[in-house]
């Protein structure tokens, strides 16, 4: 049975390091990965981007992607309840109400986030709902050593193979090979504001809407150099 990938972030915006993980996801579990942006994400500072926008960027991003799906559930949940935050328990229990006990759900993430998930609510639940698929960064390597509370939580749950996650619903880890991405949402909203080349590491139709939406600072006086 193959797996039900979720990869959840803010995507703000969408770049090419977070397709590359995605694609490497999909290409290893040989499955699907729903993107799922956030609508207000708890652990971070306000988006630079609404979700709207955010929504629209992705969704311009994976337009020319097999095997990748926009999933609108966390803004949907948002939408009804304005009060409601973005907590990824929450849609893994969602996701596990809808899909039932038998099939394999993965959450993907990126190694940063791997690190800070004893900042995450309910976070020893995660595994009992869900395998966590972990892509290593550029800075956060995984062998340096985890945090020793997350350390513990983990021992005997890592998985050698990406088949190991097909044979249970959840429970397990599995380090995703695939090359460092040196790209950062940060990292691009800097350069944006800062005028300074950009376009490069975004999808063309993600850049020629940031442009046009005038987002992170775009067009406010950057040379015509700067989006190159």
């Amino acid at each position: 049975m193959s797996p039900w990938v979720m990869y959840g972030g803010t995507f703000d915006p969408v770049h090419h390091g977070h397709l590359a993980i995605a694609r490497a996801a999909r290409d290893a579990l040989d499955c699907i990965v729903h993107l799922v942006p956030a609508a207000d994400p708890p652990h971070r500072p306000p988006p630079g981007a609404n979700a709207a926008d955010r929504s629209a960027m992705l969704a311009l991003a994976l337009a020319d992607q097999p095997g990748l799906r926009l999933d609108r559930r966390e803004l949907e949940r948002h939408a009804r309840d304005p009060e409601a935050r973005s907590y990824s328990i929450d849609t893994l229990r969602e996701l596990r109400g809808e899909l039932g006990e038998a099939r394999p759900i993965v959450l993907l993430l990126g190694a940063d986030s791997f690190l800070g998930l004893p900042t995450w609510k309910q976070w020893r639940d995660l595994l009992a709902l869900a395998h966590l698929a972990v892509a290593p960064r550029p800075g956060c390597a995984l062998d340096a050593g985890l945090p020793p509370e997350l350390e513990a939580a983990v021992a005997g749950h890592w998985a050698d193979t990406a088949a190991q996650l097909m044979a249970s619903p959840a429970g397990r880890l599995l380090v995703l090979r695939q090359p460092l991405q040196p790209e950062s949402a940060t990292a691009l909203r800097r350069r944006i504001a800062d005028g300074r080349p950009w376009r490069q590491l975004l999808p063309a139709a993600v850049a020629d809407y940031i442009v046009r939406h005038g987002l992170y600072g775009a067009g406010t006086g950057a040379s015509p150099a700067a989006s190159l």
